[in-house]
């Protein structure tokens, strides 16, 4: 990859954040409220595919396990920094 396609990508998702930035604040309440209720299962969308998909296909592996640690520990409101090495931490001693 190029420096040049690096800082259009770079560019590119900058014009992005500063749209929404733009576009929420413009939006009034009804806007930000769409956009609320639109983010979480975006993101849960993401977590879902980052951790169950492979190549087209459904796999569970160590970031299944990893998922489930996260998922507990927040539900105790554990920090996020010990979230993260605990589910980083279990992923990597079952890979």
């Amino acid at each position: 990859m190029s420096w040049t396609a690096v800082l259009a990508l770079c560019a590119a998702a900058y014009a992005l954040k500063a749209a929404g930035a733009f576009a929420s604040s413009r939006g009034g309440t009804l806007a930000s409220g769409r956009l609320d209720v639109l983010v979480v299962p975006v993101i849960a969308g993401l977590i879902a595919v980052q951790t169950f998909g492979a190549d087209k296909a459904l796999v569970v592996d160590e970031r299944a396990a990893a998922l489930l640690v996260a998922a507990v520990l927040i539900w105790r409101r554990t920090p996020l920094l010990i979230v993260a090495l605990a589910a980083a931490g279990t992923a990597a001693l079952l890979g």
